[in-house]
């Protein structure tokens, strides 16, 4: 049997299918509200974009100037057509619209920096997560966000038979895994998303009958309806050891480096907190909460580099308690007014949340400005059941989930003792 054989059956048994892997329009929508406010109209790169459910639900409900990229060009007509008949090809002024382009997502064609959204859902194994991070970071404008899907391990200890499939296939990592590798390649992880079991359903459900119906005779079907067969069969006995998730990402921030506190950094930490705040009530606190072995987070005291080295920017992340179970405390976050309105505050945030999450925290809590921290994803508290013991504005009271696999506490949120709340 050729590989065009092959390659011809497995599109074929794949043609027409509503969704070319795990999804759905809701979790399309969860992923694109977790990238957070867009141009008035967005330019998106869709990469491997199939028949553009994707690309369609973008260009109708966020006013997307979409340029979706397959290999595959029936995919691209279908989308075409699809396109037309929703008035998203471009011919409808004031419409979204979908541009459907045939290339390949290693070797794309864009100049850098031309697109605020770089969208993969189901389709960054053909790179490798890591391999996709070093390449389309280049075509992100200032500001822009990354989004992709990606198969994970959803336990520490998976059983032979899933670890023994996803080896031979397509080596996996957790989404902490993933998240660290984010990092390291010098992204933010602004949010994570761990899909249903129906957006398996939704791919799995059409496959597994058309691979009932399909002729096995032509050549290089018998082995395609195999393996998508396997991979159902597969999901059905040993779905709990693997999943899909999402990953909103955006590149840091090059103008400001970002660390946890270094030994012996204790006064320069101090001096931005007097500073930022016009007295020493935040700088006693910080000292305070270093002391305090039960409040005190290691590697959660982050700070911004100046140019000359300095420290611009810190923030804290301490352990409180929601209905007795434990959380994190942001604060407090400050600022060396030299270099307030710099994008320093807004680095160092990023940084200390990105540490948190890698650490294994799941909840962060913020007593902040209502108009400043929902640019990090933290929404409203008392949305979860979450309320402090003394009285505050219900819109200055702010939680961050982020791990979304994790039950959220409800109830009393405590702070440490330093705080005197």
């Amino acid at each position: 049997m050729s590989d065009n054989a092959s390659h011809d059956s497995f599109f074929a048994l794949h043609h027409g299918l509503p969704r070319q892997g795990p999804g759905s329009d809701t979790t399309t929508r969860r992923l694109l509200a977790l990238a957070g406010p867009l141009p008035a109209r967005p330019r998106v790169l869709d990469l491997g974009c199939g028949p553009g459910r994707s690309a369609l639900l973008l260009a109708a409900e966020a006013g997307a100037e979409v340029t979706a990229v397959d290999t595959h060009e029936p995919f691209l007509a279908e989308l075409r057509e699809s396109a037309a008949a929703r008035g998203l090809d471009g011919s409808a002024p004031g419409n979204g619209s979908v541009r459907a382009l045939r290339a390949d997502m290693g070797a794309l064609p864009f100049p850098d920096g031309s697109f605020d959204l770089v969208w993969a859902e189901s389709s960054v194994f053909v790179l490798g997560f890591d391999r996709a991070l070093a390449e389309w970071r280049r075509l992100l404008a200032p500001g822009g966000t990354l989004v992709l899907t990606e198969c994970v391990w959803t336990t520490g200890e998976p059983g032979p038979a899933a670890r023994a499939f996803w080896e031979e296939h397509y080596p996996l990592r957790t989404v902490t895994g993933n998240a660290a590798a984010a990092v390291a390649a010098g992204y933010h992880v602004l949010g994570t998303l761990t899909q249903p079991e129906g957006d398996w359903d939704a791919y799995y459900g059409p496959l597994a009958a058309r691979a009932e119906a399909a002729d096995t005779s032509v050549p290089g079907m018998a082995e395609a309806v195999a393996g998508a067969r396997t991979e159902i069969a597969l999901r059905r006995e040993h779905g709990s050891d693997y999943g899909y998730a999402g990953f909103v990402l955006r590149p840091a921030d090059p103008r400001w480096r970002t660390r946890p506190e270094a030994a012996g950094e204790e006064a320069e930490v101090r001096r931005v907190e007097a500073a930022a705040f016009g007295s020493e009530a935040e700088a006693d606190l910080v000292d305070a909460l270093r002391a305090d072995a039960d409040a005190w987070l290691p590697g959660l005291s982050y700070v911004a580099e100046a140019p000359d080295g300095t420290v611009a920017a810190h923030a804290l992340i301490t352990r409180c308690r929601v209905g007795g179970a434990p959380a994190a405390a942001l604060a407090p976050v400050a600022v060396a007014p030299e270099h307030q309105r710099t994008g320093a505050g807004q680095a160092v945030v990023r940084a200390v949340l990105d540490a948190a999450r890698l650490r294994g925290e799941t909840l962060v809590l913020v007593l902040g400005h209502p108009e400043y921290y929902p640019r990090f994803g933290f929404e409203r508290a008392s949305a979860y059941g979450i309320r402090p013991g003394f009285e505050v504005p219900d819109e200055a009271m702010r939680a961050l989930v982020l791990d979304d696999s994790a039950p959220v506490p409800a109830g009393a949120l405590v702070y440490p003792a330093p705080f005197g709340v």
